[in-house]
C-alpha cells in the first residue's frame, strides 16, 4: 500500500495561494475513493493530476487507480470502519474533525479559506480543504449525516420583504443554510462565540434558529464552557444543534470537575517572563468562573473617566495588564492577539503560556503538527474549538440523534 507522504512528494501536493481547488479535489478523492462520495471529486481530481504530471514532466500519464488505496501516514488518518459521515465547514485546523473521527465519523467534505490553516489541516489529516465557501459550486458538497460549522458572527440586514433565509445573504451563515437546504443532513452542529447571544440585540441568534426551523429542524442551543469538559480554560461558546424530528437534550452531556492550569504546564521550556514591575496581590478571590486574578502590571494609573476611589482598578481594566494564578483557570485564548496569551503566575514567577501549553489547554493531542509560523500558530489555536467539548457533544449526538 502506497503511503500518502510518497504521493505527496511525487506530485508535489502543497497548499497554494490560489482560488483553484484542484489539490482539494485530488486529496478529497484520495480520502473517499471507495465510497459514493468519490464521484463529486473524481473528474477534477484526474484533471489536476494530469496537470501536475505535465508541469513536473513525468514520463507517464498517471493512472489514478494505481495509487489507491493510500495509507494515510498522518497524525489523524480517516477511520477505516466509519459509522456516520460529516462535513467540516470553516474547518480551521481541525478541532471538530479530531474528536469526530475518534467517534467513527468520516469526513466527506472540508472548507477553510485561510491559507495557513489549510496548510496545517493538510499536514494533520492528509486533505486540503476547499477554499472560500462563498465562491464554491455547492454541487460538489456530498450528502452527509452531520454538518459542522464554527461560523463567524456577522450581523444581518433584514429588509422585512425577503423570504426564507435570503435575509442572511451576504453573510457566511447564508452559505451554510444553502448547504443544509440542498443536502438535508440529519444533524446540524453549529458553534459560535458567547457574543452571539447578544449580537445585534439577539437578532442574529434568533434569525439563525428561525431559518433552521424553516428548513425543518427542531433546534436546541446552550452556552457551554470548555472548563466543564476537562481543560483549564474559561472559554464559553454557544452550541446550536438541529435535528429533523428530535430536540437535542443538553442535560445529558457529561461534565467533569474543573481542572487547574498548573497541571497542564510544561516543566522545562523557553519561557517568556515578564521583565517589568508588577504587583502580586495577597488578598485575592477565586472567581465563580474558576479564574484567579492575582496581580497586575504596574502601568500608569488612569484618572480621566475613573470614579473616585477606584483609580487603582484602572491598571487592570485591560486584559493584557492582568496576571492570573496557575492555581485556577486561564482566560479564553484570544484569536486576535498575535502573542496569544495572558500573563500567568506560576512557581513564584510571571510568564506567558508556551505554544504547546496553549494547544494542551484546548485539548489538542501532543501529536498534532503545528505550523512553523509562530504568530499564525497562536492565531490558529485562538480561533479553534475545545476538542474534549466537541467530543462529548458528538457522543450525545450519536446516542440521541443518529
Amino acid at each position: 500500500m502506497i503511503k500518502y507522504s510518497t504521493i505527496k512528494k511525487k506530485f508535489n501536493i502543497e497548499v497554494e495561494r490560489t482560488t483553484d481547488n484542484g489539490v482539494a479535489h485530488l486529496t478529497h478523492y484520495f480520502q473517499n475513493h471507495v465510497n459514493g462520495v468519490s464521484r463529486h471529486y473524481k473528474k477534477s481530481a484526474i484533471e489536476h493530476l494530469i496537470q501536475i504530471s505535465e508541469e513536473l514532466q513525468l514520463a507517464e500519464e498517471p493512472q489514478m487507480q494505481q495509487f489507491l488505496p493510500l495509507k494515510f501516514d498522518v497524525p489523524f488518518p480517516p477511520p477505516i470502519d466509519y459509522e456516520f459521515t460529516f462535513i467540516d465547514l470553516f474547518a480551521g485546523i481541525g478541532g471538530f474533525r479530531i474528536p469526530i473521527q475518534e467517534l467513527k465519523g468520516k469526513c466527506v467534505f472540508t472548507s477553510e479559506f485561510n491559507y495557513w490553516a489549510q496548510k496545517t489541516y493538510e499536514h494533520n489529516f492528509g486533505e486540503v480543504p476547499f477554499g472560500d465557501i462563498t465562491n464554491l459550486n455547492l454541487d460538489i458538497v456530498p450528502k452527509h449525516d452531520v454538518l459542522t460549522a464554527g461560523f463567524p458572527c456577522q450581523p444581518f440586514s433584514i429588509s422585512g420583504k425577503m423570504k426564507g433565509f435570503e435575509d442572511t445573504r451576504g453573510t457566511l451563515i447564508y452559505n451554510v443554510l444553502q448547504i443544509i437546504e440542498k443536502r438535508q443532513p440529519r444533524v446540524v452542529f453549529l458553534e459560535n462565540v458567547k457574543h452571539l447571544i447578544h449580537h445585534d440585540g439577539g437578532n442574529t441568534l434568533r434569525t439563525i434558529l428561525k431559518h433552521l426551523e424553516d428548513l425543518g429542524y427542531k433546534t436546541s442551543w446552550k452556552l457551554l464552557n470548555a472548563s466543564d469538559f476537562g481543560v483549564p480554560q474559561n472559554r464559553e461558546r454557544v452550541i446550536i444543534i438541529g435535528h429533523k424530528t428530535k430536540k437535542f437534550d443538553f442535560t445529558k452531556l457529561k461534565t467533569k470537575p474543573k481542572k487547574i492550569l498548573k497541571d497542564f504546564l510544561d516543566e522545562n521550556a523557553k519561557f517568556e517572563y515578564l521583565n517589568e514591575p508588577y504587583t502580586i496581590l495577597t488578598d485575592y478571590k477565586v472567581q465563580e468562573s474558576g479564574l484567579i486574578f492575582i496581580g497586575h502590571r504596574n502601568k500608569s494609573i488612569r484618572k480621566a473617566g475613573v470614579r473616585p476611589g477606584t483609580e487603582h482598578l484602572s491598571r487592570v481594566h485591560k486584559q493584557p495588564n492582568r496576571i492570573y494564578s496557575a492555581e485556577g483557570l486561564h482566560p479564553a485564548l484570544p484569536s486576535q492577539e498575535s502573542s496569544g496569551r495572558f500573563w500567568i503566575y506560576d512557581k513564584g514567577e510571571v510568564r506567558k503560556l508556551t505554544i504547546n501549553e496553549c494547544y494542551r489547554i484546548m485539548g489538542f493531542p501532543d501529536k498534532f503538527i503545528k505550523t512553523t509560523n509562530l504568530s499564525e500558530s497562536y492565531r490558529q489555536i485562538g480561533n479553534s474549538v475545545c476538542v474534549p467539548m466537541i467530543k462529548e457533544i458528538t457522543k450525545e449526538i450519536k446516542t440521541q440523534l443518529l
